[in-house]
This record gives structure tokens, C-alpha cells and sequence, in this order.
């Protein structure tokens, strides 16, 4: 029974309807173990045997998904508790010698109607330095909203457009532009950011460094990332385990794709124990 509600979501949601009906092909060929457990991590294998997609994923839980797992309302109130435990997503700001702001974003970049405030305040900090790190080494992903509200404080006024999404329920890219006001001050258009990725970083980290970087507003700098371009949602399957669907993808204005697989490819490629010494160096000689 699980595995035919796994297949339905497939088959109703998935971004690719041709994919999704490759995927259910296999979800119905196979024998699964009754472990959930087990289970998962079986159901996933299979789920990204057909194009890599590594959002597409059947999750474990150890504690009792909520009824309205899955309802935005739910998981608004999940995200906000998620904040309050890790500071809104600011893991760390501080000023550096040469008049270089460093700020770290992790675990995830939430949404802006919950840490607003947070970013708006760390922005505001860093808005009178000299030049910008922004540290998405640790970020997991986020949600497009923060990252058009986090890429509005480092450009002016006029709204300059980022990657968009197309959606399988409008059949239509939706796009995305920086905001002419933000609370708080902007960092500005016109001195340098090093936006530092490693292969950690993940889906709504990976679009805020591929925007930053196709724009021509900042340098990139670390290892390749994961490659995760297309947003999900979450579905609750039974009490234990939820099956994440990629509903749409990213669609860059600049370049007409995204980084899905192949990962954002940083400006300056470093060892890990380099990359925020490479940053500094290129930001101090800019």
C-alpha cells in the first residue's frame, strides 16, 4: 500500500510527468523490505535511479509526522521552530581585518516571512564594510523567497532579475526579481562579495551562489556543489516516513538552465582548508 501512494504522488506532482512514470515503473517491478527503515532508503535508491534527482527522496522519521505534515501552514510553524533553535539562519557574522564583513548562512536559508528580521539585521551589520564573504559552505538549501530577499541588500534599487521558476501546475517560468526596498541597509551594488560554496551546499544555497555569480555581482569561490535545482514538497506518506517531490525548476535568465546535476562550478576552485583564505586574498587585492 505504501508504495502505491508513493507512486501516486510521483505521478501527480513530479515536475517531469516522463520521469515520473519511468520512476513508478520501477517503484511497481520492485520487492521492498518491510523495515521502514530499510524501506526508505530502498525507495530512494530507486526514486533517483532514473535522472540523479537528489530531492526525490523517501525520508525516515523517527518521531510521528503531524496530521498536516505537508499543509504550508504546518510547515511554517516547523521552519519557525527550526529558526528559533539556530538563530534564523545566521550562523555567524563577523569583521575581519581589512575591512572584510564575513557572514555565515546555515543550516538552511528559511523562509523570509520567518527570519526576515534575522537577515535584515545581519545585512544591516555588514552593510558598511568594505567588502562582503558570504559563506554558503554548510547551507543545505532554503527557500526562493530568501534568496531574492538576501540578493535584493547586495544590489541597488532597481530590481535586477535572478533564476525563476517553472512550475508543472502553470506550465510557465514565474520570475524573480530583486526587491526595490528592504528593511534595514543594503550592502549595495558596487563593492565585492566572495560568496564561498563547497560540496556541502545545496539547493537554495547553490541558486543564491549561481545568481550572485551568472549576474556578475560576486566571485565564487570553493568546490563544486551538490546540484540540486529543483524546489520541493514535503508529503506525508504514513506516521513514519515522508516522500519529498520536486515540483518545479530553477530557470536562470541568464543562462536558460541551472546548475541540476552538475552542480554551481566556482569562480576560483580551492582546497576545502583553502577556500576562505583564497576569499579574503581576492577581496583584499579588489
Amino acid at each position: 500500500m505504501r508504495i502505491e501512494h508513493v507512486a501516486e504522488l510521483m505521478t501527480t506532482h513530479y515536475v517531469f510527468p516522463d520521469v515520473a512514470d519511468d520512476v513508478v515503473r520501477v517503484l511497481k517491478a520492485t520487492t521492498y523490505p518491510e523495515d521502514d527503515v530499510a524501506f526508505a532508503d530502498a525507495v530512494t535508491r530507486d526514486l533517483q535511479s532514473v535522472n540523479g534527482d537528489k530531492h526525490l527522496r523517501l525520508i525516515h522519521h523517527e518521531d510521528a509526522l503531524p496530521e498536516g505534515h505537508g499543509d504550508d501552514e504546518t510547515d511554517l510553524a516547523t521552519m519557525a521552530a527550526w529558526a528559533d533553535r539556530t538563530g534564523g539562519g545566521v550562523a555567524g557574522l563577523h569583521r575581519l581585518d581589512g575591512g572584510v564583513a564575513h557572514l555565515d548562512l546555515r543550516p538552511v536559508l528559511f523562509p523570509s516571512v520567518v527570519c526576515g528580521d534575522a537577515i535584515a539585521a545581519a545585512m544591516t551589520l555588514v552593510a558598511n564594510a568594505d567588502a562582503l564573504v558570504l559563506d554558503l559552505r554548510q547551507c543545505l538549501g532554503g527557500e526562493p523567497s530568501m534568496v531574492t530577499f538576501i540578493a535584493s541588500y547586495l544590489f541597488g534599487a532597481e530590481p535586477v532579475e535572478l533564476s525563476g521558476l517553472f512550475e508543472r501546475t502553470t506550465d510557465r517560468v514565474t520570475q524573480a526579481w530583486t526587491l526595490p526596498y528592504v528593511p534595514g541597509r543594503r550592502f549595495g551594488p558596487d563593492k565585492p562579495v566572495a560568496v564561498l560554496i563547497s560540496g556541502t551546499t545545496f539547493s537554495g544555497g547553490e541558486q543564491l551562489a549561481y545568481d550572485l555569480q551568472q549576474t556578475g555581482r560576486a566571485t565564487v569561490v570553493g568546490q563544486r556543489s551538490r546540484g540540486g535545482a529543483h524546489p520541493r514538497r514535503g508529503f506525508r506518506v504514513d506516521d513514519h516516513l515522508e516522500l519529498t517531490v520536486p515540483v518545479a525548476r530553477s530557470v536562470s535568465p541568464i543562462t536558460g538552465g541551472n546548475w541540476e546535476g552538475t552542480g554551481v562550478v566556482p569562480t576560483i576552485e580551492t582546497a576545502p582548508d583553502d577556500t576562505l583564505t583564497t576569499a579574503l586574498r581576492v577581496l583584499r587585492e579588489r
